[in-house]
């Protein structure tokens, strides 16, 4: 286990000097992942043609904002020897009206939400648990999801090999 300060391990989780490759094949869904060397698959639920053999994207979007979300306040939790024994985040993503209205199911008219939910362990006081509730926004990751978040796409030539 590292035993690092906040500001070390914001700047692992922040560290841009890894990428993920990510494959398709000809046929389904399923994709193959490697980061580093950790692999994984991704795929989609049969009844939306893949074969659910791996986690969605968007569960995978949840588990990076929720294992980032616990990481963030054990290093909180630790650094102000607070008595926090464990923590449990539960999220859900849905698609939400953005108000009442006629034209409610027109995209324009939609927003994306996550609801997260904390569950905070061990003999916290009720200023401890509502601090570390406000410190668990503050994770990098729901950092970067809460910014004005720019993705640029290149088109690589069709001989490049990305090994």
């Amino acid at each position: 286990m590292y035993n690092l300060t906040m500001p070390q391990a914001y700047a692992m989780l922040e560290a841009p000097d890894k990428s993920v490759l990510v494959k398709v094949g000809p046929e389904a869904l399923l994709a193959d992942v490697q980061a580093g060397r950790h692999t994984w698959v991704v795929d989609e639920p049969v009844e939306v043609g893949g074969q659910d053999c791996g986690p969605t994207p968007y569960d995978l979007l949840l588990s990076a904002l929720g294992a980032c979300t616990a990481i963030t306040l054990r290093l909180y939790a630790t650094q102000k020897k607070w008595p926090l024994e464990g923590i449990e985040v539960r999220l859900r993503h849905q698609r939400v009206h953005e108000q009442d209205c006629e034209k409610c199911e027109q995209p324009s008219h939609m927003l994306e939400e996550v609801q997260k939910e904390l569950r905070l362990l061990g003999p916290l006081t009720e200023e401890q648990r509502q601090r570390l509730e406000a410190i668990s926004q503050k994770c990098p990751v729901q950092k970067t999801l809460m910014s004005s978040l720019r993705i640029t796409t290149t088109l690589a030539p069709a001989d490049t090999d990305f090994m």
